[in-house]
């Protein structure tokens, strides 16, 4: 990534972030200003107020007293305050007075009044400050310095325009007795929330102006970069190759001519026939005319790293904190990005490349952080700053979308996604529980989400035996696959609906490479089938020793084309079409070193799924040795199995 746009799309990231805020403001503001047209107040609710004593005195409200303006100066522009009380005896009256701090401190020196430090309203709850003293007061409504005054029986109003000074409010017994226990209520107008929400409006949209399209430009520039690399291999592992041991080093290899990211020559578009004829775990070949599994185009991978620390995970979040720093800069840069991106769909029914390329690149690398600290876990390898594909044990891409619907932008995004966002809220979401306090429902966040409990319980059992549990891995990415697939639909990247099932384990459906059917099943024919090209029963014919092996889309080398896993248990993993026996490419494995249901960690070679079908397995060639004989079957295919599947 260049540093002209990483700049770019940080500075148009703040001018938007601030001018955001300033629409924010220019929106309460101008709600506010409409709230007090017709001279209205925005008044708080009526509370009770008392004290023991001879008078109720507020806090200090000074009003421009740093402006150099002399004391008294009118500033009523500045706005005005209401005052509205009323004694809770019935047989009294309120006096409510409004004066200079310096007279009401002498009217009240040596006599025994509370001052209201503050007020609180959720719970209602009032602090107060005795102040001793032995003289008593004089009536306060013949006295001369009261700015505004207001007293009498009943409910009492008191209005005052806003000069330059220190104030304080009084609130006493018209007869001047103690105690002291009234209702009251204030208010306040401004008549500068017009001229504010202007100007806040005004400097929101030229920052606005200003940052949408530097984050633009930027995230064009990072995904064209981005981009330009798709032909490298992601997701730690070559497309079509199922990787040997989880999470180490996996074999680097190149894309078959023609094919794109995570897809093999030979597949199917997303969806099509042929592309995953089966659900995760079926063993192929899958006979045909069966029901074909439909693959979606948005695709996530994790691989277990098998030499995973046992006690990494407690500071795993902390090390993560400069990618979460960067991703809120980049989450924010792709809301606007898919903000463009929907009036591009409406008026082109495209998505611009180079702004899809950066959307993706921002999930990956989500999914990246999010596998390594706080979702899976699974890694302890430091994740890549980043958007592009890389050899990272867990990956993230989207099939590019040539044609979008104009139409489905306007509900897909919320309507059509809500069964899935209603589940996520389920996986994602902590438990809600409201309780009634001091007269009012509060609502409280209870635990935590499912999704961070599982991986909570991965990290206990991984810190006491050393071992990642197998099946609660696969689960583990199973939901982050479900969850990442909507990100993708509601980000208006994809137009096919996110299926309703769970893809377990460490391969996406979409990766898995796909097998050719090569004809009907060997046995008794009549007519031209007959004369079907099936090679000759009989031990298999193998390249010469030190002849390079014939390419295939395998993962290490194996007979003619076949995939050889030296580390699985049983001796190796073969493809289908490998001339001898072994389990077809794409197949579940079993566990590690014998152990059900846990990856080792630290331990003999690791592999991805369920056990194989017994009999699948078999020590395959190494290094163009001679490998042990087929089983029976014409090709040395093994029982019902196709030549050439």
């Amino acid at each position: 990534m260049k540093a002209g746009r990483i700049v770019m799309l940080v500075i148009g990231a703040l001018c938007a972030l601030v001018g955001l805020g300033l629409l924010a403001g220019a929106g309460v503001t101008g709600w506010a200003n409409y709230q007090q047209r017709d001279g209205r107040y925005f008044i708080t609710p009526s509370a009770p107020f008392s004290g023991d004593s001879y008078a109720l005195t507020t806090p200090r409200l000074d009003v421009m007293t740093g402006g150099g303006l002399p004391e008294g100066t009118p500033a009523d522009f500045a706005g005005s305050v209401l005052l509205r009380g009323s004694t809770t005896d019935p047989g009294k009256e309120i006096f409510i007075g409004i004066a200079p701090r310096a007279d009401v401190a002498a009217y009240l020196a040596g006599v025994r009044h509370t001052e209201i430090v503050d007020v609180r309203f959720d719970p209602f709850r009032v602090i107060y400050r005795e102040v001793a003293g032995a003289k008593t007061l004089s009536d306060p409504a013949r006295q001369s310095f009261w700015a505004a005054t207001a007293t009498g029986p009943g409910e009492q109003e008191l209005t005052w325009d806003l000069r330059s000074g220190s104030w304080a409010v009084v609130v006493m017994n018209a007869d001047a007795s103690a105690p002291v226990a009234v209702n009251l209520q204030a208010g306040a107008r401004s008549d500068l929330l017009w001229p504010v929400f202007i100007g806040l409006l005004i400097g929101g949209l030229v920052m606005l102006l200003i940052g949408v399209p530097l984050i633009v430009l930027g995230a064009a520039g990072l995904g064209r970069a981005a981009g330009s690399g798709r032909g490298r291999p992601g997701s730690g592992v070559p497309p079509g190759n199922l990787p040997a041991q989880p999470g180490q080093p996996y074999p680097v290899g190149t894309y078959p001519p023609g094919a794109a990211p995570g897809q093999l020559a030979s597949a199917a578009a997303p969806g099509a026939a042929g592309a995953y004829a089966a659900p995760p775990g079926t063993p192929y070949p899958v006979s045909p005319g069966a029901q074909t599994q439909y693959v979606y185009p948005a695709r996530l991978n994790g691989y277990l790293d098998p030499n995973l620390s046992r006690w990494k995970w407690l500071v795993k979040w902390f090390l993560a904190i400069p990618h979460c720093i960067i991703l809120f800069f980049l989450w924010f840069a792709f809301g606007v990005v898919t903000l463009v991106a929907w009036f591009a769909i409406l008026f082109t029914g495209r998505y611009p490349r180079s702004l899809f390329n950066f959307n993706v690149g921002v999930i990956r690398w989500n999914w990246r952080v999010a596998f390594y600290a706080f979702s899976v876990i699974g890694t302890d390898i430091y994740p890549p700053f980043t958007l592009a594909r890389t050899d990272y044990p867990a990956d993230f891409d989207v099939d590019y979308p040539e044609r979008l619907s104009r139409g489905l932008i306007f509900v897909k995004s919320w309507l059509l996604a809500i069964p899935h966002l209603l589940i996520i809220g389920v996986l994602t979401g902590t438990a809600r529980s409201w309780e009634f306090r001091d007269g009012h429902w509060v609502q409280e966040g209870v635990g935590m989400s499912l999704l961070g409990l599982l991986v909570v319980i991965a990290a206990v059992i991984l810190l006491f035996t050393g071992q990642y549990w197998r099946g609660l891995f696969d689960l583990l990415l199973g939901l982050n696959r479900w969850i990442y697939r909507v990100i993708a639909y509601v980000s208006l990247m994809r137009d096919e609906y996110p299926p309703f099932h769970l893809d377990m384990g460490p391969v996406d459906p979409g990766d898995l490479p796909a097998l050719a059917y090569a004809g009907p099943a060997p046995g008794p024919s009549v007519g031209p089938a007959a004369a079907a090209p099936y090679p000759p029963p009989g031990p298999a014919s193998y390249p010469p020793p030190g002849a390079a092996p014939a390419p295939g889309p395998g993962y290490g080398p194996g007979p003619a084309g076949g995939v050889h896993d030296a580390g699985a248990p049983g001796g190796g993993v073969h493809d289908a079409g490998a001339t001898g026996g072994g389990t077809p490419a794409g197949a579940p494995h079993g566990p590690v070193g014998g152990q059900p249901g846990f990856y080792g960690i630290g331990g003999p070679a690791a592999s991805i799924g369920h056990e194989a079908p017994e009999g699948e397995t078999g020590q395959g060639p190494k290094n163009g040795q001679a490998g042990p004989k087929p089983p029976s079957g014409p090709g040395g295919a093994g029982p019902g199995v196709p030549p050439g599947t």
